[in-house]
């Protein structure tokens, strides 16, 4: 219940003293220690991430975006090029540093000043990708400037059928919030959209457990860590779904 009123004794959301919209976010490359986040552009990453995904005989990574799978480069360049277009969604290519090459893809879109709010989305994990270290370094990379830049809201989308997404979005902190039925048409098929976000005054708790989850430390001589993430974010998690 909210314990702020108005003149008229009316229940109304917390004052923002001072507030000020923050800007949108830059294309600046975004350093890890497992990664480095790039501006997605045709010319130096579309090849390497094609080639990356190929590997996905069955198409299962493409099952629940609204394009793909792609059964020529050309036509995953030209999805490409579309995507890369900017400002809104913004692309960053992300770089496996040991290789240097490029394994995976994701966004800023609806990208809302105005309200200090912000997705990730476009989420694209090659299968040398998925379930690595790099793919939650890049998500940390992402939330992190997000805030820094002071937005206030963080939020992450999937269809209601993605497992696997619902499970990332809480084991990466996010809240479910609810679910947007018949929400979008993709694929000729309908979609019931599960939301999910990060706000302000949970970052600094949600920082520390990336950070300790990252830290070095927290992995042994073959790699395997020593502490789940979710062991840390499931504490600060407001509602599952």
């Amino acid at each position: 219940m909210s314990t702020h009123f108005n003149e008229l004794g009316q229940p109304i959301g917390a004052p923002l003293p001072g507030w000020k919209a923050p800007p949108g976010p830059p294309a600046e490359p975004m350093p890890g220690r497992r990664c480095r986040l790039e501006s997605a552009n045709v010319a130096s990453h579309a090849a390497e991430l094609f080639d990356a995904c190929a590997s996905d005989k069955a198409g299962a990574m493409w099952t629940y975006l609204p394009y793909g799978p792609f059964d020529s480069f050309a036509s995953f360049e030209d999805w490409f090029k579309t995507l890369a277009a900017g400002p809104d969604p913004m692309p960053f290519a992300i770089v496996d540093l040991t290789t240097n090459r490029v394994v995976g893809l994701a966004a800023y879109l609806r990208i809302t000043p105005a309200a200090g709010s912000i997705e990730v989305g476009h989420v694209i994990y090659s299968p040398q990708l998925q379930r690595g270290t790099i793919a939650t370094e890049a998500m940390y990379l992402m939330m992190k400037r997000a805030f820094e830049l002071g937005y206030r809201r963080y939020e992450w989308k999937c269809d209601t059928f993605n497992a696997k997404s619902r499970a990332a979005a809480q084991r990466l902190g996010f809240s479910f919030e609810g679910i947007f039925r018949q929400a979008i048409v993709y694929k000729n098929r309908t979609r019931d959209t599960a939301w999910f976000s990060v706000i302000d005054s949970e970052w600094p708790e949600l920082q520390a457990a990336f950070e300790r989850w990252l830290n070095p430390a927290n992995f042994d001589e073959r790699g395997e860590q020593r502490m789940r993430l979710s062991d840390l974010t499931a504490p600060l998690l407001k509602a599952r779904g």
